[in-house]
């Protein structure tokens, strides 16, 4: 017998009452070399640093400024470590970029954008008045281009040539991919390097440099800051622009962050891009905010190819028996269902090897834990049992395939309490109880055989509206029943969030393979809207939708997903609450592999800068 459970989902709401109340004391930061505290990025001061303008920096770093953080523990007498010049650092970070673009020309990772356009608000901040979005696979052999899923041409070779008028005019020529790496050439006879200093990104130790290209070095050269890990000198953040730019084009500033994904293996994970005063013809300026994703490395390992290795033959073969409670011919009905079931796991399969599906895990617990909410307080018993994916794109949606589930990343992101999830589960659960069916074609395994930029032209979950219309009702029916019959206000809210964005984020809010949560001229669930209070966009402490990017984190390797952890902020100002809006990223960094018992090795360096 199922039983009522509490999903411990989502974290609590951005709300000052919640983020105002008295934190959980912090564990001490470390301490730089006079005893001071530091924050986790903590930084030390650095040593006069190299006239850029003078070529390659030879100017040592004192042991000092790399000695591990003091602690309270008995000094232990270690070797010292061995010492490593500037010069040499810069050499073998140069060494280490040029390797990192030879292991990209062998990956294709899933690449996402999404750009929000912005215009000043003297209440809200910088608040969006239209959007873009593309995926596609990232593709290095001969150059920076790729594979477009969505209908676009290709943003990142092309240029976005034929997109909205802003983009149209080349604002992008070397385009939001080709941000991943410092340069193809990084050639160290073409910049200067200065020493800034030591910085902590999460529990990554860092050495901070500055670069700016030599002049006559050419176009698009790299300038701004980088972040380079003191025990392999890996490159792991860099931030700026490149430089110069040829006539008639401009280069957009942008932050790039690299993941420890395996074994002294960085690689891009995130890129946050942001504009607000890049002038342009006649004086138009551009303003956006942009945030590029990147995942499916392993593709490989989501294929379950890893399968084989346990598959074991058992011999003779006369003495393997069906041991089943009922080892005969399925009835009619039992093979209907199995049809549709073989439909439905062909899609889901597919799905998940082309990287667009997180494999199962912890999250799809947690939304299965509200569908199992759900189910009990209206006396539902769905057979098979409903499970629950997430998709791992932005674009607002959710569909069902079978009796499975599929809620996208980018709604997670933005719904801002358990109730709100149940409002959209529901209206999926709504299609499942009521018996809207998935199209059989896909049990033939041949359907499953197209490209992968292919996958939004040959899988379509939509549904009519005879069928969305009826399971709003059926969500409204079964939420009336619910523990969430009480806390309906805030779904109710989110989607006249939804409505008052509608007309200015049509690319976050149109699906791919389902229905948009905006039906036709209105909008799902109306009874829940109608019954939610005035929308209020300036009010503190009412919070209709979260932005982007704040509740669950991909591993871009495996293409697992969890709940992000993090203490929510305190809402100051109407500003802070940038509903469905794009953020900078700020990714704790730590080492492949690393547990909290390792701590105590991160401070240990690799070498002594001198």
């Amino acid at each position: 017998m199922r039983t009522l459970q509490i999903a411990a989902l989502l974290v609590a709401l951005m709300g000052a009452a919640v983020a105002q109340s008295a934190s959980p004391a912090t564990p001490a930061a470390p301490s730089n070399a006079t005893g001071s505290a530091t924050s986790s990025t903590a930084q030390e001061n650095a040593p006069p640093a190299a006239n850029p303008a003078s070529g390659p920096a030879t100017t040592p770093v004192p042991a000092s400024q790399v000695a591990p953080p003091p602690t309270s523990q008995p000094a232990v007498t270690t070797p010292a470590p061995p010492s490593i010049s500037f010069d040499q650092v810069v050499d073998l970070m140069v060494d280490r970029e040029t390797r990192f673009v030879q292991r990209m020309r062998n990956m294709h990772p899933l690449v996402e954008t999404y750009i929000q356009n912005v215009k000043p608000d003297l209440d809200l901040g910088a608040v969006p008045v239209s959007d873009q979005y593309f995926l596609g696979r990232l593709d290095l052999v001969q150059g920076t281009k790729d594979v477009p899923f969505t209908s676009q041409p290709g943003l990142w070779h092309r240029t976005v040539d034929k997109l909205t008028s802003i983009y149209s005019l080349k604002f992008l020529p070397l385009g939001f991919a080709q941000m991943v790496m410092l340069d193809t050439d990084f050639d160290r006879r073409a910049y200067n390097f200065a020493y800034v200093r030591r910085e902590f990104l999460g529990e990554v130790r860092c050495l901070v440099i500055d670069i700016q290209p030599k002049e006559g070095s050419g176009n698009g050269r790299f300038l701004g800051r980088v972040w380079v890990e003191d025990q392999d000198y890996n490159v792991v953040r860099f931030n700026g622009t490149y430089y110069p730019a040829p006539r008639f084009n401009y280069y957009l500033h942008f932050d790039s962050w690299r993941l420890n994904l395996q074994p002294n293996v960085w690689l891009p994970a995130y890129i946050y891009s942001e504009e607000s005063d890049l002038k342009y013809r006649l004086g138009h300026k551009l303003q956006f905010k942009a945030q590029t994703r990147l995942w499916g490395y392993d593709i490989s390992g989501l294929a379950h190819n890893s399968e084989f290795t346990d598959i074991q033959v058992d011999s003779p073969a006369d003495s393997v028996k069906d041991k089943s409670a009922a080892a005969q011919d399925a009835s009619p009905l039992q093979s209907q269902r199995a049809w549709e079931r073989q439909a439905e796991e062909n899609a889901v399969d597919r799905l998940q090897r082309i990287g667009l599906l997180a494999p199962p895990g912890e999250v799809d617990k947690v939304l299965e834990t509200v569908v199992n909410n759900l189910e009990v307080t209206n006396n539902l018993d769905v057979e098979p049992e409903v499970h629950c994916r997430v998709l791992l794109t932005t674009p607002l949606e959710s569909f069902t395939i079978g009796h499975t589930i599929i809620i996208s990343r980018g709604l997670i992101d933005t719904l801002p309490d358990e109730a709100s999830l149940a409002m959209v589960l529901s209206h999926e659960l709504g299609h499942i109880v009521l018996g809207h069916k998935l199209d059989t074609k896909l049990a033939f395994n041949d359907r499953m055989f197209f490209p992968d930029e292919k996958t939004f032209e040959r899988m379509d979950f939509s549904r009519d509206s005879r069928e969305e219309t009826a399971a709003d009702q059926k969500a409204v029916e079964m939420l009336q029943k619910s523990p969430y019959k009480d806390k309906l206000a805030t779904p109710g809210l989110y989607l006249r969030m939804i409505q008052e964005r509608s007309g200015q984020l049509t690319a976050l809010i149109r699906p791919h393979m389902g229905n948009s949560l905006k039906e036709g001229s209105g909008f799902r669930m109306t009874a829940l809207v109608n019954s939610a209070p005035a929308l209020d966009l300036k009010k503190i402490d009412q919070i209709a939708a979260l932005p982007l990017g704040g509740r669950v984190k991909v591993n871009p390797w495996t293409n697992r997903v969890e709940l992000v952890k993090s203490k929510p902020a305190a809402i100051t100002s109407a500003a802070d609450k940038m509903p469905l809006e794009v953020t900078p990223v700020f990714p704790y960094l730590s080492r492949f592999g690393s547990t909290p018992a390792k701590s105590a090795e991160l401070a240990k360096p690799a070498a002594q800068v001198q």
